[in-house]
């Protein structure tokens, strides 16, 4: 069975509030709305996040993304009042990984590949 995409969905209770923050943390505004409750950013070709109104499961959520730039990206979140942990290097040293937390308690995970 191969796999040839990946759709994230985060739960969230307050959808309107959610879908603000996560402009702001995607640094964009949403790709599509297909329903008055989802959100979808289209991030790769064949990798979606998706911001849903499900307050029964908000919060409980971690997403994990690999970016180019892990300074840059923390910078530009720090600049829209987005706060991250100081970075930590997991994996033997190959990786640098910083989190943030949505306002709903979902935990992101920003990742950078060290040489």
């Amino acid at each position: 069975m191969a796999i040839n995409a990946v759709l994230a969905v985060i739960p969230v209770a307050e959808f309107d509030k959610a879908c603000d923050w996560y402009a702001s943390f995607f640094g964009r505004q949403a790709d599509q709305r297909p329903m008055d409750s989802l959100a979808e950013w289209h991030l790769i070709d064949a990798g979606i996040v998706q911001v849903f109104h499900d307050p029964g499961k908000a919060g409980r959520t971690t997403v994990n993304f690999f970016v180019d730039d892990l300074d840059e990206r923390v910078g530009r979140l720090t600049a829209t009042d987005i706060a991250t942990t100081d970075p930590l290097v997991v994996a033997s040293g190959r990786q640098r990984l910083v989190t943030c937390t949505d306002p709903e308690g979902n935990q992101l995970g920003l990742l950078e590949a060290t040489n």
